[in-house]
């Protein structure tokens, strides 16, 4: 893990080091087995301890970390039943999101999604980290256009988290691509205008990402 040296104004310094740190986690630069101890962090971006003090418990705040018995922290490991409330809020959220743009049906809106699913899902160096964008980067369209900042806002609790990474990486033991590929379905489900439709579309697609997910972790999703 090589971390940059923070030089900044004060006030920014805590919001730098807490996106660098998550920046590290979703490249995968900081994994399970890596203890965070703000001592060794701060002398390594060369800062004071008190804004990785702060940013640290912030990341711990947002579920991305939790204190480890041996000092420090550690990434945040889920529970079954934690995931499948992630992706319950997931469902919740998206669907929403779909079911307000069906009823909008808006010609451009559509055209964008359809711009952002070619765009996104055109990989030429296939990694967990480029397939986790992909995915994030699609789904989060749905939800930016709806206009709406509280459904916005939700919907990056949920993804931006280092556990969303640690989750989907697991989909590598299997097959990557099954994340992909049912995106431009949902642009047609929402093109009907049918608000039904749209949201059950979305519903079925969650669900069957956490069944996938379930399948990664060895686990049979009931």
């Amino acid at each position: 893990m090589a971390l940059k040296s923070i030089k900044s104004e004060r006030k920014r310094i805590a919001e730098e080091v807490h996106d660098q740190l998550l920046s590290a986690i979703l490249e995968g630069e900081i994994g399970p087995d890596d203890r965070l101890v703000q001592e060794r962090l701060a002398a390594e971006m060369e800062i004071s301890r008190t804004p990785v003090r702060e940013a640290l418990i912030r990341l711990e705040q947002e579920g991305v970390l939790v204190t480890s018995p041996r000092g420090g922290f550690v990434l945040y490991r889920m529970k079954e039943d934690e995931i499948r409330q992630l992706y319950q809020a997931r469902a919740a959220v998206e669907s929403q999101a779909a079911r307000i743009l069906a009823s909008q049906n808006d010609a451009t809106k559509n055209e964008i999604l359809r711009e952002t699913v070619r765009k996104e899902e055109d990989i030429s160096s296939p990694s967990v980290h480029t397939y986790f964008n992909a995915n994030r980067s699609i789904h989060r369209k749905f939800v930016e256009l709806v206009d709406n900042p509280y459904l916005l806002e939700m919907f990056d609790n949920i993804w931006n988290r280092g556990t969303a990474f640690s989750l989907f990486s697991a989909i590598e033991k299997i097959d990557l691509s099954k994340s992909l590929g049912d995106h431009m379905a949902l642009v047609d489900a929402i093109a009907t205008g049918d608000k039904t439709h749209a949201l059950e579309s979305f519903i079925d697609h969650i669900q069957d990402g956490f069944d996938l997910q379930m399948e990664a972790m060895g686990e049979k999703a009931p």
